[in-house]
């Protein structure tokens, strides 16, 4: 029995011991690498990422790029907990790199934050630094110009840029481009509209531009508007004539429907007077049928022969 428990205590250190050569002859190469990098991860770091199913691959690459970048240290934990919570472990280390170079205040929650939003956190690093020009409206949704009308009637059709940088502050929870681009429209399309003629928005378009930036369109969104600049500005249709003309030609409608009803009652009602005349005619056609039966009643009562008998004794003979 304990030569039993021997070998198999033997067997057990040898099986231990391979798995511990292995898992040193696996990584070896990634710890020496690490090393000589300056990274500071140990071989015993490597094998428990291993076990916890994170990649050491990514969290030594991104240890050695802060190295080398001389940024701030960011712990072997920090990073194996965002890798296992899915987020882009090189791509936040390459943005803080970023921001250090460009002297942007931006740190590891922040950025890690970020990009488990969803957001590329690198790109936004890159549109801080070199603003992006979007175009108002987007031709995507279908519409190439902005059009408002001036108070004198006339519609204009313009088409601006727009350009943006990121609000790092902003990023998570922010409004996106959609919204920056939809509030410059409706800016554009109101400053238009304020404007007394088409005109003066011709004559000076900067107009445009200095009325939709004093009003901070860019609050509470992902970007800070930079610059407005309108590109192109066309005449459209005279609005007003338009809408003139048709109301003219509602009226016209509506005063031919009254007279149609006018002209529609008269024909009602002379309708009406024949059936009047009619009714009468009937009326004297009956009472002139009740004579002869009257006057016949009279010659059976003797009645009428009374009343002539005294008319022809009108010379002073009675009968």
């Amino acid at each position: 029995m304990p030569e039993i428990l021997l070998y198999g205590s033997i067997a057990i250190a040898v099986i231990i011991i391979l798995i511990v050569v292995f898992l040193f002859a696996r990584y070896i190469k990634l710890y020496v690498r690490a090393v000589f990098s300056g990274a500071g991860v140990g071989i015993f770091e490597i094998i428990l990422m291993s076990l916890q199913k994170v990649d050491p691959q990514v969290i030594v690459d991104a240890r050695i790029m802060a190295r080398q970048a001389a940024i701030r240290e960011v712990p072997t934990k920090m990073l194996s907990a965002h890798y296992l919570a899915g987020g882009n472990v090189n791509r936040v280390v390459r943005a803080l790199i970023a921001a250090q170079r460009a002297r942007i205040e931006l740190d590891w929650d922040s950025a890690a934050a970020i990009d488990l939003a969803g957001r590329d956190i690198v790109e936004a690093v890159q549109t801080s630094v070199d603003p992006k020009v979007i175009d108002c409206p987007n031709p995507r949704f279908g519409r190439n110009t902005l059009d408002g009308v001036a108070k004198n009637g006339i519609q204009l059709k313009a088409r601006a840029r727009v350009t943006v940088r990121t609000n790092l502050s902003q990023l998570v929870g922010g409004a996106t481009e959609d919204t920056v681009i939809a509030r410059v429209g409706e800016g554009i399309v109101s400053a238009i509209g304020s404007s007394a003629t088409h005109n003066d928005v011709l004559a000076n378009p900067t107009v445009i531009a200095k009325a939709v930036l004093a009003k901070g369109l860019d609050s509470q969104t992902a970007y800070e508007i930079v610059s407005i600049d309108i590109a192109d500005i066309d005449v459209g249709d005279n609005v007003d004539a338009r809408l003139q003309a048709d109301q003219a030609e509602a009226q016209k409608r509506i005063a031919r429907a009254k007279a149609e009803e006018r002209r529609a009652m008269a024909v009602a009602n002379e309708q009406a007077m024949k059936a009047l005349t009619q009714e009468n005619r009937a009326k004297v056609v009956l009472a002139e049928a009740e004579i002869p039966l009257a006057m016949a009643d009279a010659y059976r009562e003797g009645s009428l022969h009374a009343k002539k008998s005294e008319h022809e004794s009108g010379n002073g003979e009675k009968i």
